[in-house]
């Protein structure tokens, strides 16, 4: 059974330019695949395309089935039912995901309110609940304050929260710690990876790091100018690269050794 299922997909500017050329992929429930490659190696439109957000002045090509759900021209209702549930993303700085003119509680309320029907005091358990399972301390104060007012850590595990809150099938996770310190970023590791447990959820984790890659994912693909260079198990990929641009991104991968220990323990 697949979860994610990509074939072919081109995407290519109004100019004529392509981005990403002819890339195909699987995800099934419960897999974790990594998505790595240096910037602009077509990673994030990657992400984007999965859940039919590219920018304007960017068209794809090919199939994209995302939980039934053929994505490349669907309508936006269809793009809308199968978003919060079927896939929900998360991306690198909080600061332009979230609003900054509206409060985190009523950010999380959103999709719970659209995609499950919640309202009142069912709809502020569930935010609440949300703000919770992220480990966020005081989240009634949290659910109050707009993202100036917390830290860039705390606005990152709102950002999962809301993610979450609809429970995904696939959760999309775009480069989720590059904007974090090392200490922060490795918490945020740690609560990624225990809350994908927990909910036996299938992830997409995209970034530039393969040590990062290496602490939440199985398997592993190689993106170099919008083509796949390489793909595997992690593991193997990283011990045994055929590749010159793969063993490029092994040799810059810090403390890489360490975070292969922490997967085997997965």
């Amino acid at each position: 059974m697949t979860l994610l299922d990509i074939r072919d997909l081109t995407i290519r500017t109004e100019a004529g330019h392509t981005l990403v050329d002819h890339l195909s992929l699987t995800v099934a429930p419960g897999e974790r695949l990594g998505l790595i490659g240096e910037s602009g190696s077509g990673k994030s439109l990657t992400t984007l395309a999965v859940l039919g957000l590219l920018p304007d002045g960017m068209s794809a090509t090919g199939s994209i089935e995302l939980a039934g759900t053929q994505v490349i021209d669907a309508t936006e209702r269809q793009l809308t039912a199968v978003r919060g549930r079927g896939a929900a993303i998360v991306f690198q700085e909080p600061l332009t995901a979230l609003d900054p003119l509206m409060r985190i509680g009523k950010q999380i309320a959103e999709p719970l309110t659209r995609q499950r029907g919640l309202h009142g005091a069912e709809l502020k358990k569930a935010v609440r609940d949300a703000l919770d399972q992220v480990r966020l301390p005081d989240p009634t104060r949290i659910a109050r304050a707009f993202p100036y007012e917390i830290s860039g850590g705390q606005r990152q595990r709102a950002a999962l929260a809301m993610a979450l809150a609809c429970d995904p099938k696939l959760l999309i996770a775009d480069e989720p710690t590059t904007a974090l310190d090392v200490t922060v970023q490795s918490d945020m590791l740690d609560l990624l990876d225990a809350l994908v447990r927990e909910r036996d959820m299938a992830v997409l984790f995209v970034s530039h790091d393969l040590a990062v890659v290496a602490r939440i994912t199985d398997r592993v693909l190689v993106l170099q100018r919008g083509r796949t260079v390489e793909e595997g198990d992690i593991h193997t990929l990283v011990r045994h690269p055929r590749e010159a641009y793969t063993r490029q991104l092994v040799a810059s991968a810090r403390q890489l050794e360490s975070a292969l220990d922490l997967g085997s323990t997965r």
